[in-house]
C-alpha cells in the first residue's frame, strides 16, 4: 500500500513540477493592431465629398498620395511588443522555393500586395520562419500563425512596408502554427 502512495505522490508531483507555459498566444483581431488616435479618413475631410472628384482631377491624386503616405507610416500599438499571439490571415510569400517558405508578409485580406495597394503597415506583418520549411498549401487559404509579435518594421521589395514581424518558435515549424 506504501508502495502505491510512493507512486501516485510521485507521477502526480512531476505534473505539477512540469514547466508550464505561462503565456499562452492571444488571438489577435487585426483591428487590435490600429492605434485608436489613427484616423487616416481625416484626410478625406480636406477634399470635401471624394465622390464628386473626377479621376482626372489632380485633387483625387493628391488624396491618393496623402491615404498612401499615411498607410506607408501608420502606427503600431506599441502594447503588441513581446507579446506572444495567434493571427489569422494570408500568405504574400517573399523568400521561398515553390513549396516551402522562409519568409512572408502576413495580410488581412486575400490579394493585398499584388494587384491592389497594400494594406497599411500597421496591417502587415513580417514573418520568418526560423527552419525555413513552412509548407505551402493554397495560396488563397487562410493561415493561422503564431509566435512573438515585435514592433519593429520591416521594408519589402513587394511595395509594401510591415509594421510588425513576427517571430515563430522554432517547434512550430513542423507542425506549422501557420498554414493550418
Amino acid at each position: 500500500m506504501k508502495s502505491w502512495f510512493v507512486a501516485l505522490l510521485f507521477i502526480s508531483s512531476s505534473f505539477f513540477l512540469h514547466p508550464v507555459n505561462a503565456e499562452q498566444a492571444e488571438e489577435l483581431e487585426w483591428d487590435a493592431m490600429i492605434p485608436e488616435d489613427f484616423l487616416p479618413e481625416k484626410i478625406y475631410e480636406k477634399f470635401g465629398d471624394i465622390n464628386e472628384l473626377d479621376d482626372n482631377d489632380p485633387r483625387a491624386q493628391k488624396v491618393l498620395e496623402e491615404l498612401q503616405a499615411a498607410w506607408d507610416a501608420a502606427p503600431v500599438v506599441e502594447s503588441l511588443d513581446g507579446k506572444r499571439v495567434r493571427l489569422p490571415g494570408f500568405v504574400v510569400p517573399i523568400e521561398g522555393d515553390g513549396e516551402k517558405l522562409s519568409e512572408f508578409l502576413l495580410v488581412p485580406y486575400y490579394g493585398a500586395c499584388i494587384h491592389v495597394p497594400p494594406p497599411p503597415a500597421n496591417q502587415t506583418v513580417y514573418v520568418k520562419v526560423p527552419k525555413g520549411d513552412a509548407k505551402i498549401r493554397q495560396a488563397f487559404d487562410t493561415v493561422w500563425v503564431s509566435g512573438t509579435m515585435s514592433a519593429k518594421s520591416f521594408d519589402s521589395d513587394l511595395d509594401a512596408d510591415a509594421g510588425l514581424r513576427l517571430f515563430m518558435p522554432p517547434a512550430c515549424t513542423r507542425r506549422l502554427c501557420i498554414l493550418q
